[in-house]
C-alpha cells in the first residue's frame, strides 16, 4: 500500500503584488479557477502521483470580526498558498515537482516576500512549509495510478459487455468469465494495465501504529486530570457561550459571484476557509484538543472511504496558522457547495461544531455539541465570509466522484475474483 500525504507552501505576498500574481495564476487555468494540466507554468498533469492542488492567496476577509470582543485585528498579509495531496511522501515529491517545474514555481513564488532570483526553491519551500493539525485521505493507499487503471478497465469492460450482448446469452457467471478473459487478453497486448499495490514503507507503518497507540495512551493518562477539572470546564464552557457573539451578515454578492465563477464545472469542488479562532486560552486549546483527537479518528476509524456519515470528500485538511490563532480549511469534495454542507449539517453537524464554533462569529452553540450548524441560514452566511476564491484548482481526475472511485475499485476485485455465484456475478455486472 502506498500512502497519502500532503504539503502546504505558505508565505506573505511582497508589497504591491497581489494584482500581477492574480494575473499569473489566472493564466494557468483553462477555465476560471480550473487549471489546465499542461500549463507552461506547473503543468501538473504531468505529475503522476499527484491527487489534487491549488494555489489560493490566504486573505483575512472578516479580521475586523475580532473587534466585538474588543480586540484590534491581529496583522495578517495576503499570503500565497500552494496546497496539494499526493501519492507517497510529500518531500519526494516536491523535490520531483522542482526538479520539472522549477522555472514556473520561480515566477510564481517572486511575488512573495523574501524571494530573489538566486533564492535556492528546495531551501525556502521547505522553510515555508506549514503541517496540518488533522488531515482527511478518503481511502488511505488508493494512487493516482490506481484510479487511472481502474476507470481505463470500467470503460473496457463496459464497451465488450456492450459488443457481446446479442450473443451473450447464457447465466451472469459465464458473462463473467467471458469479460475476465478479456481483461486478461488485454492485458497481455498491453492496452490495459492492473498494477498490485505496492508494499507498505516500513517506517509509515511503525510510525501509524505507534501513533495508533500511542494517541490511546495520552489519553487515558490524561483522563484523570480532566474528570477532576471537568466541573471548572464545563461552566467555563457555558459562560462563554452565552455571550460569544454572533457574526453572520448577509455575504457580500461580488464574493458570492467569484466563488460561483470557479465551482461547478465538473462533478468535484474545491473550498478553502480561513478564519480567527475566538481569543482565549480556552478556545485556543480546545480546537487544539478537538483537532488532535479528528486526526487520530482519520487516520485509523475514518479512513476507508467515510468521514462519519459523509461520503463526498477526497481529501481534508485543518491548518493552525498564526501562532493558532487562526484556523484554514480545504477541502476537496463531490457536488455544489450547497449540497456539501448540506451533508454535514443533516449528517455531522456536531463534528462541525466542535471544531468551527471555536471560530470568531460562529452560530451559537450550547455545550458545543447543539445549535451552531443547525441554524442554517446563519451557518452558511458565516462560512461563505470565511471562504477564500482558490485562484487554481487542479484534479487528476475531473469527472470521477468518490462513489466512482468505489464502484471502478469493486468491478477490479470482481475481475481479481475467478469464480462467483450468479447472484454476485449479477450484481458486478450492473456495477458495468
Amino acid at each position: 500500500m502506498t500512502p497519502q500525504s500532503s504539503f502546504m507552501i505558505l508565505a506573505p505576498l511582497a508589497d504591491a503584488q497581489e494584482a500581477s500574481l492574480t494575473a499569473l495564476l489566472a493564466s494557468m487555468n483553462g477555465d476560471p479557477g480550473m487549471a489546465d494540466p499542461e500549463n507552461a507554468l506547473v503543468p501538473f498533469g504531468r505529475f503522476d502521483r499527484l491527487h489534487f492542488a491549488r494555489f489560493v492567496i490566504v486573505a483575512a476577509q472578516a479580521a475586523e470580526d475580532i473587534g466585538v470582543y474588543g480586540l484590534p485585528p491581529a496583522d495578517w498579509p495576503p499570503s500565497l498558498g500552494f496546497l496539494g495531496d499526493c501519492d507517497g511522501p510529500a518531500d519526494a515529491f516536491l523535490a520531483d515537482l522542482v526538479d520539472r517545474a522549477g522555472p514556473g514555481l520561480r515566477r510564481i513564488f517572486a511575488h512573495c516576500r523574501g524571494f530573489a532570483a538566486d533564492t535556492d526553491l528546495s531551501r525556502w519551500m521547505g522553510q515555508h512549509a506549514v503541517a496540518p493539525a488533522a488531515s482527511y485521505v478518503n481511502w488511505i493507499g488508493r494512487t493516482v495510478q490506481q484510479v487511472r487503471e481502474e476507470e481505463a478497465l470500467r470503460i473496457a469492460l463496459a464497451n465488450r459487455l456492450l459488443a457481446i450482448q446479442g450473443d451473450a446469452r447464457g447465466q451472469a457467471v459465464e458473462v463473467h468469465a467471458r469479460l475476465v478473459e478479456f481483461v486478461g487478453a488485454e492485458r497481455r497486448a498491453g492496452r490495459l494495465s492492473l498494477t498490485a499495490a505496492a508494499p507498505t514503507p516500513l517506517g509509515w507503518w511503525l510510525r501509524n501504529l505507534a501513533h495508533k497507540i500511542g494517541v490511546p495512551v495520552a489519553v487515558l493518562a490524561l483522563a484523570p486530570f480532566l474528570l477532576l477539572a471537568s466541573p471548572l470546564l464545563a461552566w467555563r464552557l457555558r459562560s462563554l457561550e452565552k455571550r460569544d457573539p454572533e457574526i453572520a451578515p448577509r455575504p457580500d454578492a461580488a464574493h458570492l459571484r467569484s466563488l460561483a465563477a470557479i465551482e461547478d464545472h465538473y462533478i468535484s469542488n474545491q473550498f478553502s476557509a480561513f478564519g480567527d479562532i475566538k481569543p482565549g486560552a480556552f478556545r485556543r486549546y480546545a480546537v487544539i484538543l478537538f483537532l488532535w483527537l479528528l486526526d487520530y479518528t482519520t487516520r485509523h476509524i475514518y479512513c476507508r472511504g467515510y468521514l462519519t456519515r459523509v461520503q463526498t470528500i477526497h481529501f481534508a485538511r485543518w491548518v493552525l496558522l498564526d501562532g493558532k490563532r487562526r484556523m484554514l480549511f480545504a477541502s476537496n469534495y463531490d457536488g455544489s457547495l450547497d449540497s456539501y454542507m448540506d451533508d454535514f449539517i443533516n449528517k455531522v453537524a456536531w463534528g462541525i461544531d466542535l471544531v468551527f464554533s471555536n471560530g470568531v462569529g460562529f452560530p451559537r452553540t450550547t455545550w458545543l455539541l447543539c445549535g451552531g450548524a443547525k441554524y442554517e441560514q446563519k451557518y452558511n452566511r458565516f462560512l461563505h465570509r470565511h471562504t477564500l476564491p482558490t485562484a487554481v484548482w487542479y484534479n487528476a481526475y475531473p469527472g470521477l466522484s468518490v462513489a466512482d472511485l468505489n464502484r471502478n475499485a469493486r468491478i477490479r476485485q470482481g475481475v481479481d475474483q475467478r469464480t462467483m455465484t450468479e447472484s454476485e456475478a449479477r450484481e458486478w455486472l450492473s456495477l458495468l
